[in-house]
């Protein structure tokens, strides 16, 4: 990659570049088939088909490829996880952080820490403590939406959040679904990424403000409508639901790009509006309308609209 010119040379794309545990993620679940794995706190190894990557060649791999933002290997372990396991998954955590921010250097983009801790209101109070303890361009929120119960969810983040810096992003991980977004915003979260955008469409899920559709739906056979008529991009503006699904029944390549974009800008123009109704005092109004709209009921939390608007 470095040969040629560094990630973003080597994408064509000059925007912000973020790196998922430097190199790759640390795999919490070997049974998964995709990798697996060995750890200890001297040698741990992330063992995929392509081979072996240690922490110690993954972080500098992310520096030297430029990205603009990266954060440390880490173990996301899966719900339900015991005390004494999440202590140790913790520790290790931590010690990857603590070599990375000893690896990382001038001018390799920002680098944020990992906040674990499973579901344990201690541990994540010790993993915000020591993660914000250090010398990092903010905190990362992460171990959240791995089969725990939502109301668990939402505990946990509103309580991370109101512990991590009002002065840095406060970042919820692989986070998630429309209706998770406005109830961890209304927690005080301010921003997220997951694969659900583009992987549930492949999977020919399309989001829209009345709830998600399944396009393969007999129902949509002669459906006129576009997915969702408020929506512009490029799959509302020029296709019925019924193309829709005959691509998708056809198996044609073309409708995991149109259901693809057109679920990046719902989420896109969704946290669009959430900003604007926070800047303008409104969010509670807003949250209440869309997810009423959505059809999920809210889940209380507090209202983010009184939050610094730079933050």
């Amino acid at each position: 990659m470095q040969e040629l010119g560094g990630l973003h040379r080597f994408m064509a794309w000059n925007g912000p570049i973020l790196t998922d545990s430097g190199a790759s993620r640390y795999g919490a679940s070997p049974s998964s088939g995709r990798s697996a794995r060995t750890a200890s706190s001297s040698a741990p190894t992330w063992t995929a088909r392509s081979g072996s990557c240690p922490p110690r060649s993954a972080w500098p791999s992310s520096t030297r490829s430029a990205s603009t933002s990266s954060h440390p290997l880490d173990e996301c372990l899966a719900y339900p996880a015991t005390v004494e396991a999440t202590e140790r998954s913790l520790a290790l955590t931590l010690r990857w952080l603590r070599r990375s921010v000893a690896a990382h250097g001038h001018g390799a983009g920002a680098l944020f820490g990992i906040v674990q801790g499973g579901v344990i209101p201690e541990l994540r109070r010790r993993a915000v403590e020591e993660v914000c303890a250090l010398d990092l361009d903010g905190p990362r929120d992460r171990g959240l939406a791995v089969g725990e119960p939502k109301d668990l969810m939402y505990a946990i983040t509103e309580l991370c959040a109101g512990l991590l810096p009002a002065d840095r992003p406060r970042y919820l991980m692989g986070v998630g679904k429309p209706a998770d977004l406005v109830e961890c915003v209304a927690r005080g979260v301010d921003m997220f990424d997951c694969v659900l955008p583009t992987r549930n469409a492949r999977n020919g899920q399309a989001f829209t403000r009345d709830g998600a559709i399944t396009i393969s739906n007999a129902r949509f056979a002669r459906d006129p409508a576009p997915l969702d008529a408020e929506c512009r991009c490029e799959a509302c503006r020029l296709f019925s639901r019924a193309y829709l699904r005959h691509l998708f029944a056809a198996r044609e390549l073309l409708v995991y790009r149109l259901l693809s974009l057109h679920n990046l800008t719902f989420y896109l123009g969704l946290l669009a509006d959430m900003r604007a109704a926070i800047l303008e005092g409104r969010f509670e109004a807003f949250r209440a309308r869309f997810l009423g709209r959505y059809g999920v009921e809210s889940v209380g939390g507090s209202d983010p609209s009184s939050t610094d608007p730079e933050d």
